[in-house]
């Protein structure tokens, strides 16, 4: 079980407490930046790597316009499954082996969208115990999925470099035991930011 059941889990401690929640991802999250996400997952396009960021900002923007501002001034807390520190990791260190013009770029459009979490839980697992959880999920692996270790490597290499850089923001939580101990180090983080 990895970040989806975490989310879900948080959620519904979170709904118990008595809080509105509104649970979201990315790519997608809004119906326009769902079509993106098919696009942007499913692969068999060619778009410069520059490009390709743009689509990711794109769909985000929708996201936020349509789903998650409006969440926010209803007073909700929402959880999003990956937001633009997966862009960095991904597009930047990932499919970029860390371009610093790149890295800027995505930083510059970060800086554009002007919204900044609260706090990003940062999971990991032993890349064998994240592959066996992808492929029970079931389902084609996406276009990322699919790529090499090696590209895998770097997306990790990147997140890490992001914990470094943010330590106040991005928690790391270490994935690989049972679901309950988990969470129970996810609540252990989110509780601290609640309202008294």
């Amino acid at each position: 079980m990895g970040k989806s059941t975490q989310l879900r889990l948080l959620a519904d401690a979170l709904t118990e407490k008595g809080l509105p929640v509104t649970c979201t991802r990315e790519p997608g999250g809004s119906p326009g930046a769902e079509r993106l996400r098919t696009f942007l997952l499913a692969g068999g396009h060619e778009l410069s790597p520059d490009a390709e960021v743009l689509v990711h900002f794109a769909s985000r923007m929708d996201h936020i316009e349509r789903t998650i501002r409006p969440a926010l001034e209803a007073g909700h807390i929402v959880l999003c499954d990956r937001f633009t520190d997966s862009t960095l990791a991904y597009q930047g260190y990932g499919l970029s082996h860390g371009d610093p013009a790149r890295i800027a770029f995505i930083e510059r459009l970060i800086e554009l969208v002007g919204l900044v979490p609260d706090a990003t839980l940062l999971f990991s697992a032993p890349r064998a115990q994240a592959r066996k959880r992808v492929d029970a999920r079931g389902g084609a692996a996406d276009r990322y999925e699919r790529l090499d270790e090696l590209f895998h490597d770097r997306v990790a290499a990147g997140y890490q470099a992001l914990a470094a850089a943010h330590p106040r923001r991005i928690h790391p939580i270490d994935a690989s035991p049972p679901a309950e101990l988990v969470q129970r180090d996810v609540l252990r983080v989110v509780e601290r930011l609640l309202p008294a």
